[in-house]
């Protein structure tokens, strides 16, 4: 399907969807897929949720916008649950990942009052406007974008000492992945955060996590933060957050919003009265027993995927519903996500050899039987490569 008034900035799959009930999609030809990827993230709670649909079809019966000039009960209700579940103060919300990233950067640097300098990682992915591509720690999304905004340090990931070496008088914050999800889902050590979080501490920096992919219930908790029993100082949503309906938000401490006075920052369709009634949904639905659910259906994944001893496969990890699949050299993700489409199983990937399997909170072992079915056919169906010299 070409169009000559359709900016070619996306590689498509061949396939357009019309229609999604629970865990399945279907095409325009009526053909049903098995949705492993809920639109990177997005569609946690599958696709058609009456409770969810029945809080947009009540909300936008009443009024879709009047603009953050005026007030918002729905924002004030979204944001107390957001602190609830956080440990956090206050909350801003936008339209989408990037969004909440770019907010993030600018409150981190008003409240450093002159420090500017921010700790990243490399193979780390927090957006692709200026200030979170600047962030990101991949030159390949990078090239040709230069000059990009001046103030961020790449070290690699899951390493304290890199950061520790960073940090320079400038210094006003680390941000970070709890789990790097574009950059292959690649999970830290169990103590990386909260090394983190006590050399900032040490430091008196800010701790800013992305947890635009590895939040809202995703990993088997509300946040990924939250294995590690820490509390940041800055957490940036979106994805999950309204099961399909775009907003992002920063939810952040006392003294960072104490530093944020009417004009530093604003959004005209941040908070949309519609999306702010899916997500306020969406967080009562990710209750604490739906969390244990995904992480033992995380377990079951994962170890059923081991137990298929595929010698084409690389390694397998993940946390909860966030899995990636890497395959030995030779093969390319994108190819075996093509062959797994053809075969009605949607799937994403992270790079070049990493497959990425973003299930619905609602999977049942039945799906996930019917998707290492095909898995495997698929699989076994590659050539084998000589990867020996």
């Amino acid at each position: 399907m070409n169009s000559t008034a359709l900016l070619n900035n996306y590689n498509r799959f061949p396939v357009e969807f019309v229609k999604g009930d629970g865990v399945y999609l279907y095409d325009i030809e009526g053909k049903e897929y098995l949705d492993f990827l809920c639109g990177i993230a997005v569609t946690g709670l599958g696709h058609n949720h009456p409770a969810i649909k029945a809080a947009v079809t009540e909300q936008i019966n009443k009024i879709w916008h009047t603009s953050n000039l005026f007030e918002s009960s729905l924002q004030i209700k979204l944001a107390e649950k957001l602190s609830a579940k956080s440990g956090l103060d206050y909350s801003f919300f936008c339209n989408s990942g990037t969004e909440a990233v770019e907010a993030a950067i600018k409150f981190a640097r008003k409240f450093g009052k002159g420090k500017f300098h921010i700790i990243t990682a490399l193979n780390g992915f927090h957006g692709r406007t200026y200030g979170s591509l600047s962030a990101t720690g991949q030159l390949k999304l990078q090239e040709g974008f230069a000059p990009l905004l001046p103030g961020f340090t790449h070290v690699p990931y899951n390493d304290i000492k890199e950061i520790e070496k960073a940090y320079n008088e400038n210094t006003i914050a680390v941000m970070i992945e709890p789990i790097q999800g574009e950059g292959g889902i690649n999970v830290p050590h169990e103590n990386y955060l909260k090394e983190i979080r006590d050399f900032c501490n040490s430091k008196n920096i800010l701790m800013i996590l992305d947890e635009v992919q590895c939040g809202l219930g995703r990993t088997g908790k509300f946040f990924a933060y939250q294995h590690a029993g820490i509390i940041p100082d800055i957490v940036t949503i979106a994805k999950g957050l309204a099961n399909g309906l775009p907003i992002g938000a920063v939810i952040c401490s006392k003294e960072i919003s104490d530093q944020i006075k009417p004009g530093n920052h604003g959004s005209t369709f941040g908070g949309n009265p519609i999306a702010v009634s899916a997500a306020i949904k969406v967080v009562n639905l990710i209750d604490e027993k739906l969390l244990k659910e995904i992480g033992s259906l995380g377990s079951t994944l994962v170890n059923s995927l081991h137990s298929l001893h595929l010698n084409k496969i690389k390694d397998i990890r993940g946390k909860g519903l966030m899995i990636g699949i890497e395959f030995i050299e030779g093969y390319q993700a994108k190819n075996i996500a093509g062959k797994l489409i053809e075969e009605g199983v949607v799937v994403g990937t992270s790079g070049d050899t990493v497959l990425r399997i973003l299930p619905p909170f609602i999977i049942s072992e039945k799906e996930i039987v019917k998707f290492l079915s095909i898995f495997r056919k698929v699989v076994e169906s590659l050539p084998e490569i000589n990867n020996k010299n």
